[in-house]
């Protein structure tokens, strides 16, 4: 009894009450709601609210683009969101396993897992970059403040004097050359030291993509550090995740409100924060404008990497994930909306201190996070403490993100070998996993890495996204069928789904998704990192990448069909499409209605041992239909041995 008593506490169970216990003791579930509200939160956050949203915000018409964001959040970014949750809960199954639902179809789980390992590898470079300033912010003056070191070039103007006073001289030059840099062509623009110090030091960039240069000893082994901290953190999977997460979802919007409160309270700020917001109406009527809120609804949420259905797929089988897509998603495009009042504000000081326009010095990308934000941090008084909270920040929000990238694929792996060894050393897998993301990581630390980085971000999950998410639509609600998708949701939740979402989920989010796959077919122009324009290879290589994923679709497929029993095409057709037998909810006290278990004659069952006879080792007892009346009848009889 001590000892029971000793290991609830180790658990983390009040003394005196009883321990909690998964419902599924197999594969374990989240510690409690929280958990699994906060994990989705810091999955669905991530760089990208920080570092797109806002520049997407003011070159679309800034408040007016707010309208057709909400809009899109409201009928395509909640309701898959939610058709996610919903459909990895009630399997409780992972990104491959869930496809039990129609198995010709799981080429589209093996396509996220794709799609995750692309981002996976590239996100934790970004990451380790943000742990390298990180670290270089740890000093009394931010090194890329003044232009005066090894790296700089003629053409480096500070913003910054000696004394860390304002150069008026210096901005009035700077104010100029942009006003005049149509007229004066042989002036050069200028370039900020801390663009130098990103360019020059930190990646110590090459010419080209295919000059790689050597390994940036220092960023590689910020990856090393990135890595092992995603591990230790998934470690014991959710259950370590799970409590993690309390800190890293949390304290992300304790730097924000930090680093808000004294954006506002600088000169300049409120500026930014007009060129932010200021509606322009007449950008509504734009198709661009309405195709990037779409778009940036679609990848800011996180739809089709898999992560959704992963994370969803530990909740208890009742859990309320209807909740939980709506304030999930909500609290996400909140965040984004947010972030731009903290970046506008600080980039609003700066432009009034250079006496230029704030679109001169706004940016995104890593030229936001990693150029633009540093060198207006330099301009505050005790710059390292903002640098060190804004990079925190940064690294924070992409822990978030990757923690749920390698639990995706890790619980894809598990879940389709399925054995109990597997289960059981889940951390080898998991290690394994790392230790494979780290290796496949190591060249986007060379000296033209940044191209490969930027290469996989706009085609490893561009398009193909899309085509995933649309083709679980067309699977689920016309494939397994919208009739029984809306009963399996009101098994699970106790209720259907409201009106709202049946539609959505049938028409609307179809619609808009192919929407946005148009948009981005139109819109497409090849790849640039500032000047510097890719080259055809490189560009063949990217669309391969962003192919990988979608090919596993119509591969898979035809390999199933090929498979399936039937003397016919569209008999093997019928039978790879048809749900497979262990289809439904994962446990078997939840397994009622159309999903109660249909016996066999050979069929073996366990039953409890509080139904047996103590001195029994076998019985025989009736099939369900049979007529029971104490004789040897007609009916169907089965073996059940009593364990």
């Amino acid at each position: 009894m001590e000892e029971k008593q000793f290991a609830g506490i180790l658990n983390g169970a009040v003394p005196g009450e009883p321990v909690k216990k998964d419902e599924n003791s197999r594969r374990g579930n989240w510690g409690n709601q929280i958990e699994f509200v906060l994990t989705s939160v810091g999955y669905a956050v991530g760089l990208g609210n920080v570092w797109r949203f806002p520049y997407l915000c003011y070159r679309n018409g800034g408040g007016a683009f707010m309208l057709p964001y909400f809009i899109m959040l409201v009928f395509c970014g909640i309701p898959l969101f939610f058709l996610e949750l919903s459909f990895g809960q009630f399997a409780s199954l992972g990104c491959l396993g869930v496809w039990k639902i129609s198995p010709m179809f799981k080429g589209v789980g093996y396509g996220m897992m794709v799609v995750s390992t692309y981002i996976g590898i590239y996100y934790n470079v970004v990451i380790c970059i943000a742990f390298y300033y990180f670290f270089l912010s740890m000093t009394n003056l931010l090194p890329w403040t003044y232009c005066n070191n090894p790296w700089n070039t003629p053409d480096c103007s500070g913003v910054v004097s000696s004394g860390h006073q304002f150069n008026a001289s210096l901005a009035n030059a700077t104010s100029s050359l942009v006003a005049g840099v149509s007229e004066v062509v042989n002036r050069t623009k200028r370039t900020s030291p801390s663009e130098e110090y990103w360019k020059h030091y930190v990646l110590n960039i090459s010419d080209d993509i295919g000059n790689f240069g050597e390994v940036r000893l220092p960023i590689l082994g910020c990856l090393a550090v990135s890595w092992s901290v995603v591990f230790l953190c998934l470690i014991r999977g959710v259950k370590s995740s799970g409590k993690v997460v309390y800190f890293t979802a949390t304290f992300p919007y304790v730097v924000l409100t930090i680093l808000f409160i004294r954006g506002i309270t600088l000169d300049g700020a409120i500026n930014g924060i007009k060129y932010y917001l200021t509606p322009q109406w007449q950008k509504v009527l734009d198709a661009k404008v309405w195709g990037d809120a779409a778009s940036q609804i679609f990848y800011s949420l996180g739809c089709a990497w898999g992560g959704l259905i992963t994370m969803a797929s530990y909740n208890k089988f009742h859990n309320n994930c209807f909740r939980d897509s709506i304030i999930i998603s909500i609290t996400n495009c909140a965040t984004s909306v947010y972030a731009g009042f903290v970046i506008f504000s600080i980039l609003g000081f700066m432009a009034h201190h250079l006496n230029v326009p704030v679109s001169e010095v706004a940016d995104h990308g890593p030229g936001l996070a990693f150029v633009a934000y540093p060198e207006a941090l330099t301009l505050l008084p005790i710059s390292p403490l903002w640098s060190l909270l804004f990079f925190f920040m940064l690294i924070l929000l992409g822990l978030g993100t990757q923690f749920c990238l390698l639990e995706t694929l890790v619980t894809a792996i598990v879940d389709e070998i399925g054995t109990d060894w597997i289960i059981k050393n889940k951390t080898v897998v998991t290690l394994s996993v790392a230790i494979a993301g780290f290796l496949l990581g190591v060249p986007l630390t060379t000296q033209a890495g940044i191209y490969w980085l930027l290469l996989m971000d706009n085609y490893a999950a561009s398009f193909s996204l899309v085509i995933i998410s649309c083709i679980m639509c067309i699977c689920i609600m016309y494939i397994y069928g919208h009739r029984n998708y809306f009963k399996d949701v009101e098994m699970m939740l106790g209720f259907p789904p409201p009106l709202f979402f049946k539609v959505c989920w049938r028409f609307i989010s179809p619609v808009i998704i192919s929407f946005i796959l148009i948009f981005t077919v139109i819109q497409y122009k090849p790849i640039t990192y500032n000047d510097y324009v890719y080259p055809g290879w490189s560009l063949a290589i990217g669309f391969a990448m962003a192919l990988s994923s979608v090919v596993c679709i119509p591969i898979y497929a035809l390999y199933k069909i090929s498979k399936s029993p039937g003397a016919t095409f569209r008999e093997r057709l019928k039978a790879a499409c048809r749900a497979h037998p262990k289809w439904g909810p994962a446990l078997q006290e939840h397994r009622t209605g159309r999903y109660a278990p249909m016996a066999s004659e050979d069929t073996v069952e366990a039953r409890p041992l509080k139904e047996r006879d103590e001195h029994t080792l076998f019985s025989f007892i009736p099939l369900a239909g049979s007529v029971w009346d104490g004789r040897l009848c007609s009916g169907s009889w089965r073996l059940v041995v009593v364990l």
